[in-house]
């Protein structure tokens, strides 16, 4: 498989590909407004070209010059006021005749201690990179010498003041005690946010129990119950929260005023301070009197909003269930066979390539392969979407993460770790959901200038009510009220949310889109150009007419076929092969079509159904001990191939041989050669060689064979309102027999690659629409490249896919209205979400501003817009593609 992590268009005017490209974990973003500020940190830092920030997946991708180091950008965020730990690339691999070192690292507490850790492993002699993770406290060193101990590694992490531990390193060969290696386990950055979702609903409960002595009154009165708390309870209470629990939005509220900036935090803190403070003052004042005490709404606000906060990670992280189910199938250990015929489990660190592996029945592949030996069917679904088993011998690919099915095979190992199929499709859905898609624009733009919008409405909230003479309580009240409800976490979390969930339920589907902006393209698709070979056809030859000549029976002269081409490898040959091996199970069916051979399509079993009065001899012929055998077989250069067959001289090629053969054809069917050549077919001839005179005794045809999804799928794509068009390179006859099966009004034949990218430029600007191009080989690439969104099938060619903005793990043309259909749900949801978050503040900030909410019901609102954005982003993973039939 061909790098899907890094697919880029081809034509000449895509720019260059990035030096490094750094990816960073963000911490203390709460909003829209943090993530563009973190942005427009990092895209300061000079020789930074590219960067985008992420506010669900919390993570920052930065596209710079080779200059630009990792913990410089760590630092410019760091500045802007919140935490950054460089991630580990996923695609980091360590030269083949260095040796990698893994080492658990015990003592960190911040980006700077895995800095220094970093530093002191460096200085090591030998060292030839070193990487050190703060979230999964782990280091990642590369040696010179690939004998080297990691004693000196450990050694200088001690001395830098930290713990350190080896983890079984991965070697250039396996060890004669890697059965018994062990490997200490280190954090992975899912069990570290597990662990904090645990403490912050530990901290939410602790805060509700505190809050709830102060409500519980209060909802008391509504049934004529009075039971306040004493003022120094409620003081008590409310300061445990506001200065305990709510300290969070303190740190983030000062970060963000010492950057120049403002975010949800500050609102936040602005707000809960004002409640808290005037009941402060009030208890001051009038110190037994409980009467204007508003302790409770800033509890209550702090409680409610770390509750909104608490469920919206969790929710969030439910959009990276994609992720998380792929990772789930790379296998932590394989068998590999030892010399002397024995096997070996050993940690899937120590295989290499060419190493032969052992996949039992039900286990996983644990690595990219050709089948060595063994047939089986292996369970692809997870990887392609492919619902069925597919049918694995000798020499076939097989695919990390895949599950084997009936019977043991063993692989050649071809592709190990990050080069694996499994890894580049992760990083490929990693990379589409850290991008930011053209319409996050407009909520950056937005989310600039909301804060200070926010402080202002509230200031005129303030003054307002104080000229109206309601009194300053009130006034501040109403004020607070602005501040607390005016949440742009649901601006921030629309589009990245959507992106995130549309991504990973289209991966698990077999669509892999390449990012955002493929994304928000393919929804607004209008045609759909096709490719013929390969993409709507099967790309291989088949036999599309059979016809006998001079009264021979048809199965029999198919048998004689069969056994002229039965030791040739030509592509034809194989054809004729298929055909036979299709009418010997229509025989063996009673003459029905449904117990073809699994791997002949049905258009081939087709031609071969209906059958003649002399069916019955025919079965007896074409089955068991009387099929015919071939011998002396010799080709004829350019002319086909002749063998002896029951004693008689055969010959199977083309017209021109006939020609030389002096062999004389009926006028009617000289008239259905010349027409099977009119629409695309090869033409070819069973002929009987005599030394007085030869004669023939079948045409045969040969086409291309539509796929048996490509009809399906034109159809379903017109019902959403797209036009399909065919290009091809294959003469006109052809084209036009492909476009009628199909249903397709518009071809354009016998196109130059060069030329398809023409078409292609065309029809953008005849239709004045958006198009897709959909192909498959090489001479695809510039189409692909000009059209608006390219749409490449994995089962084709690196440089397709390196073209297409959509890559289908399948060569499903069905796949095609799919990748549509899930854009266009995607889209829906990022625009609901954006309408409610605008709605949202467009009806809740004047509602409190005229005193209509109170700062109670303004937390729990701004809590509740987040969650239901992420929550409706959710909604996308009920999509189940073409068998869901939703086309609207």
């Amino acid at each position: 498989m061909p790098d899907l992590a890094d697919p880029r268009r081809a034509d000449a005017a895509a720019p260059p590909a990035p030096s490094r490209l750094a990816e960073l974990e963000i911490g203390g973003m709460t909003c829209a407004s943090c993530a563009l500020r973190v942005e427009r940190a990092l895209a300061k830092v000079p020789g930074v070209t590219r960067v985008s920030v992420n506010l669900a997946t919390e993570r920052a991708r930065v596209e710079s010059d080779a200059s630009v180091e990792p913990e410089t950008l760590a630092a410019a965020v760091h500045k802007a006021g919140y935490e950054a730990t460089p991630a580990i690339p996923a695609d980091a691999a360590p030269p083949e005749s260095a040796r990698t070192t893994e080492l658990a690292i015990g003592g960190m507490t911040c980006a700077s201690c895995a800095l220094r850790v970093e530093k002191a492993l460096a200085k090591v002699p030998g060292v030839t990179r070193a990487s050190v993770n703060l979230a999964t406290e782990t280091a990642s060193v590369d040696l010179k010498d690939p004998t080297s101990a990691p004693d000196a590694l450990i050694a200088a992490v001690k001395k830098a003041g930290y713990d350190a531990t080896s983890i079984a390193p991965p070697q250039k060969t396996a060890p004669a005690d890697a059965a018994t290696t062990t490997a200490t386990p280190a954090p992975s950055a899912a069990d570290r946010k597990r662990n904090e979702s645990r403490r912050e609903l530990a901290a939410v409960l602790v805060c509700a129990a505190l809050t709830l002595p102060l409500v519980a009154p209060m909802v008391g009165e509504w049934f004529g119950m009075h039971a306040m708390l004493p003022s120094w309870l409620q003081f008590a209470l409310a300061s445990s929260v506001q200065f305990v629990f709510g300290a969070r939005f303190y740190r983030a509220a000062y970060r963000a005023v010492r950057a120049g900036a403002g975010n949800m935090d500050l609102l936040v803190a602005l707000g809960t301070s004002a409640a808290y403070g005037i009941s402060l003052y009030e208890l001051a004042m009038h110190p037994g009197d409980t009467t204007h005490l508003y302790f409770e709404a800033s509890a209550v606000v702090i409680t409610l909003v770390r509750f909104g906060k608490w469920l919206e990670a969790r929710a969030k992280r439910q959009t990276t269930d994609a992720i998380r189910a792929l990772n789930a199938l790379r296998p932590e250990r394989a068998r590999i066979r030892v010399d002397g015929g024995g096997e070996r489990e050993v940690p899937l660190a120590q295989v290499r390539v060419g190493t032969v592996v052992i996949v039992r029945p039900g286990e996983r592949v644990p690595v990219d392969g050709a089948v060595l030996d063994g047939r089986t069917h292996i369970d692809e679904s997870l990887i392609t979407g492919e619902s069925l088993p597919v049918p694995k011998q000798p020499a076939d690919a097989v695919t990390a993460g895949s599950i084997n099915g009936e019977g043991a095979i063993t692989v050649t190992t071809s592709a190990i770790g990050a080069e694996t199929t499994l890894a580049r499709i992760i990083r490929l859905v990693e990379s589409a959901q850290a991008e930011k898609a053209p319409i996050q624009r407009l909520v950056d733009r937005v989310s600039e200038i909301f804060v200070p919008a926010i402080l202002a409405i509230a200031a005129l909230t303030l003054i307002g009510w104080l000229i109206a003479g309601v009194g300053g309580e009130t006034a501040i009240l109403n004020a607070v009220a602005v501040l607390v409800i005016a949440c742009p976490c649901a601006l921030g979390l629309a589009t990245p949310a959507g992106i995130m969930a549309g991504t990973g339920v289209a991966a698990r589907h077999g669509v892999l889109i390449k990012d955002a902006e493929a994304l928000e393209t393919a929804h607004r698709v209008a045609i759909v150009a096709f490719d013929k070979t390969g993409t709507l056809t099967l790309g291989q030859p088949s036999v599309t007419a059979f016809e006998p000549v001079g009264g021979i029976d048809r199965d029999d002269a198919l048998a004689l076929a069969a056994a002229v081409q039965r030791h040739s490898d030509h592509p034809l040959a194989r054809a004729v092969l298929n055909a036979y091996e299709a009418a010997q199970a229509v025989a063996a069916s009673g003459g029905t079509a449904a117990a073809t051979h699994a791997s002949l399509t049905a258009e081939t079993a087709a031609v071969f159904t209906d059958r003649s009065s002399t069916h019955d001899s025919a079965s007896r012929a074409l089955t068991g001990a009387h099929a015919p055998q071939a011998t002396a077989a010799r080709a004829a250069a350019g002319r086909g191939v002749e063998a002896d067959v029951e004693g008689r001289t055969l010959a199977l090629g083309s017209t021109r041989w006939l020609n030389e053969l002096g062999i004389d054809l009926p006028p009617a069917l000289a008239a259905r050669a010349r027409d099977l050549e009119a629409a695309g077919n090869t033409v070819s001839w069973l002929m009987q060689r005599g030394p007085q005179a030869s004669q023939a005794l079948a045409l045969i045809a040969f086409g291309d064979t539509v796929k048996p999804t490509a009809r399906a799928a034109v159809e379903r794509l017109a019902r959403m309102g797209i036009e399909s068009v065919l290009i091809t390179g294959d003469n006109r006859g052809s084209a036009a027999a492909v476009a009628k099966a199909l249903g397709i009004d518009e071809f354009h034949a016998e196109v130059l690659p060069d030329d398809k990218a023409r078409v292609v430029r065309d029809l953008k600007i005849r239709r004045a629409g958006i198009v897709a191009m959909a192909g498959d080989g090489i001479n695809d690439a510039p189409a692909l490249a000009a059209a608006d969104i390219g749409i490449a099938m994995a089962t084709g060619t690196d440089v397709a896919m390196h073209a297409a903005g959509i890559t289908l793990m399948r060569g499903d043309p069905a796949l095609v209205a799919d990748a549509v259909d899930i854009s266009r749900k995607t889209w829906r949801k990022i625009q609901q979400n954006l309408f409610w978050a605008f709605v949202y503040n467009l009806i809740g900030i004047p509602l409190a501003a005229f005193g209509l909410l109170n700062p109670m019901l303004a937390g729990a609102a701004m809590a509740f817009s987040s969650v239901s954005v992420v929550t409706n982003a959710l909604l996308l993973r009920t999509w189940s593609g073409a068998s869901g039939r939703s086309e609207r």
